[in-house]
């Protein structure tokens, strides 16, 4: 495994104990805790009128007239009916923000990996697109260095996405673990925003040859490129090939132009170079996405549809598409390397090919489905 940077993700943590229960000192009630509040300053005497005690008065707030109580049910109408309640509210419970787990990182065992402590810990990620929204919630722990091909000022930022389908690819690889919006397939990579693409989603084969070699410049691990055309250039495959020379593993959507039939050669550049793992889209349920495009340089599978991730303005949306397959193999190799640190980008490749699950017609899903906890472990 090659030079790499680590940032810690902060996790927001927001949980408070609510729900007790009591004997009542009239009998054998249960009480739980409440909420009051008084129209005015709380008396002691219209709280005893109820059978409320001292030791029932659990907290007193100071900036509202607010007392936390232990009511039993039978006390609780006859306060909110008093002139002098405002309100009387049962101290709920509230756990911590909600944090979704796209179904594709489970489909490809992420999560599985995750249990056994491995999460993408030093491996670094270039991710070739239209630049990453480093200020995203989701993201910006992990988003450590960037590049962007373009000179002029609408484009020039790597950081900065007007686009959002390099935000969301981002996200899929590494969405930090931290109790908001999502979770990617190893959420402690480190992202590289490598904008070869423009606000319009735009680029060129010069642009991303140039975003290639940028990254084996800066012994990158991974090179994620969700992106591709018709037609592709002899320097960029020269670019691609030296690359996975170099040791970094170069992997590539696969394309969008497949049909329901799955039995044409559409496979775009640059993933139909020798040198490039092309990815193809799956389903929920492991079925092929009749976009996905097929060939014999489909070489494996990962889900591609209705996928949920980062969007710029911390924002999160489902994408459909072959781009959104290949981050999740990119995800799962980040996950692999720091496991099997000592594998050449060659052999993590032979890897995941050996482990993934079987799906079918290989010119339709190569190998299979990417799997990370078999690789791991195999």
């Amino acid at each position: 495994m090659k030079k790499v940077l680590f940032m810690t993700a902060a996790a927001a943590l927001f949980a408070v104990p609510m729900s007790a229960g009591a004997v009542s000192p009239q009998g054998e009630t249960e009480k739980q805790e409440y909420l009051v509040e008084f129209s005015g300053p709380a008396e002691a005497g219209l709280m005893q009128a109820f059978g409320i005690s001292e030791t029932d008065v659990l907290h007193t707030y100071d900036l509202l007239d607010v007392q936390l109580v232990e009511l039993s049910k039978a006390q609780v109408p006859l306060l909110e009916n008093h002139p002098q309640i405002e309100a009387v509210d049962e101290n709920a419970e509230v756990t911590t923000l909600s944090q979704a787990v796209p179904y594709g990182i489970d489909q490809v065992q992420a999560t599985d990996a995750y249990a056994q402590g491995i999460s993408g810990d030093g491996v670094s990620v270039a991710v070739l697109d239209t630049g990453i929204d480093a200020g995203h919630e989701d993201l910006a722990d992990n988003v450590v260095g960037g590049y962007s091909v373009f000179s002029d000022a609408d484009n020039s930022n790597p950081f900065f996405d007007g686009n959002g389908h390099g935000t969301h690819v981002a996200g899929t690889v590494a969405a930090v673990d931290n109790d908001l919006g999502v979770i990617g397939a190893a959420p402690d990579a480190d992202l590289y925003a490598v904008k070869v693409l423009s606000n319009s989603g735009s680029g060129s084969l010069a642009g991303i040859a140039e975003g290639i070699e940028w990254s084996i410049e800066n012994d990158i691990d991974i090179i994620n490129m969700s992106l591709g055309g018709s037609s592709g250039s002899s320097v960029l495959e020269s670019f691609t090939d030296l690359a996975f020379e170099e040791g970094s593993l170069v992997i590539a959507a696969a394309g969008n132009s497949g049909n329901r039939g799955g039995n044409n050669d559409t496979v775009g550049f640059p993933a139909k170079y020798d040198s490039a793992m092309a990815v193809a889209a799956v389903d929920a349920t492991n079925n092929r996405a009749t976009f996905s495009s097929t060939g014999p340089a489909v070489e494996i599978s990962a889900p591609g549809v209705d996928v949920l991730s980062t969007v710029p303005g911390n924002g999160y949306a489902s994408f459909n598409g072959t781009s959104m397959a290949a981050p999740h193999v990119a995800g799962v190799a980040a996950q692999v390397w720091q496991a099997k640190p000592e594998l050449s980008s060659a052999e993590l490749r032979d890897l995941l090919n050996d482990t993934a699950v079987p799906l079918g017609a290989s010119h339709q899903y190569g190998s299979g489905l990417v799997q990370s906890l078999d690789a791991i472990n195999d």
